[in-house]
């Protein structure tokens, strides 16, 4: 009993000294030293500098789930693919289309809770918990994503290359997939029609229905897409902001793999999620990243860490403080993603 309680007791949570945090970086630090969600937010911060500084050079996937643009984490996301921090990124559609709302002029208002809606809804006015967006210029929106549909090539394609091709169309410096197009990163959407890129590609439908070839959402496609980068990743790492469709996509890639690549080895290496589900409710979105090693998903000896935390606190504090800590992984080497039609080749850049 004694050693037991020798073992248990081995080391003692050390408090939090606001009076020598310098930085992000060293606020996290400390984290990993207390207890409840800010350990986890600390390991969480661990999990994710492992992947980036791991010799084998994981490919690291970031899911993205939630309202990420309303609450005010639109240069965060931009920062985190520009600085290179994460290789490949699957999203939900609401949130690469708030980042073409907001190129084409749109923006956030600070709103209120507990407005009335009704009333709103008389003004065009669209809430987001206590944020407004402007529904007339959503649907300008919408019509810019039909019209300019019509210059992508009429035939299959799958969401990744048409997300490029949005963002190559889009030169804003503070858009999330404007930076990934210019950086080369592969922007995935497995559920893309369930957002207003959605609506607008139904408007380019419309107005192209009865020609003979006219582009076409591939899904499919997608999966062929994204089973090659994981067969071809010597490791891989994945950082879930929230659950949904990106959380179950990424994940089931792993199995994809397996089977149409005979795929061997491990599941994802590293693993950290950011979440306010929990996982009793049984849902995918607050499932635990143990769960997932049942699968085969998550590799039984992953490094992985889970902090129940809101996105618009925990996100930005992590990307901060990773960018403290820049010298550590800023020589990382990125990678280049070739793709000749739905085949792809990786290599790491040089410089």
């Amino acid at each position: 009993m004694r050693e037991r309680r020798r073992e248990l007791l081995k080391k003692s949570v050390r408090p939090v000294d606001v009076t020598e945090v310098h930085g992000l970086g060293n606020l996290l630090e400390q984290f990993q030293g207390t207890s409840i969600q800010a350990r986890n937010l600390g390991r969480c911060l661990e999990v994710w500098e492992n992947a980036l500084t791991d010799r084998r050079r994981p490919t690291i996937f970031l899911g993205l789930s939630g309202p990420l643009i309303a609450a005010g984490l639109r240069k965060v996301l931009r920062d985190v693919v520009d600085w290179g921090l994460v290789d490949v990124l699957v999203s939900t559609g609401a949130i690469l289309y708030q980042d073409l709302y907001q190129s084409i002029g749109g923006r956030h208002w600070v709103g209120s809770p507990t407005a009335d809606d009704v009333k709103l809804r008389d003004l065009y006015l669209d809430r987001i918990y206590d944020t407004y967006v402007d529904e007339l210029k959503f649907e300008d929106t919408d019509r810019v994503i039909g019209k300019i549909t019509n210059e992508f090539p009429a035939r299959p394609a799958s969401s990744r290359e048409y997300l490029a091709f949005l963002g190559s169309k889009f030169p804003d410096p503070e858009s999330i997939l404007a930076t990934a197009a210019r950086r080369g990163v592969p922007v995935f959407s497995p559920a893309l029609i369930d957002s207003s890129i959605g609506i607008g590609l139904t408007l380019h439908y419309q107005a192209n229905r009865k020609r003979r070839e006219r582009f076409i959402l591939d899904a499919v496609r997608d999966n062929y897409e994204l089973v090659q980068i994981l067969a071809h990743s010597p490791r891989t790492a994945v950082i879930y902001i929230g659950g949904g469709t990106p959380k179950n996509w990424i994940n089931d890639g792993i199995v994809m793999a397996n089977y149409a690549f005979a795929r061997e080895g491990e599941g994802h290496y590293y693993a950290l999620q950011i979440t306010t589900d929990v996982p009793h409710w049984g849902g995918l979105s607050g499932s635990t990243l143990d769960e997932a090693q049942s699968w085969g998903k998550i590799s039984r000896t992953a490094t992985r860490g889970t902090a129940h935390v809101e996105a618009s606190i925990g996100l930005p504090l992590l990307v901060g403080a990773l960018y403290d800590h820049r010298a550590r992984w800023r020589h990382r080497p990125r990678l280049a993603f070739d793709w000749s039609g739905d085949q792809v080749t990786i290599r790491k850049k040089r410089g």
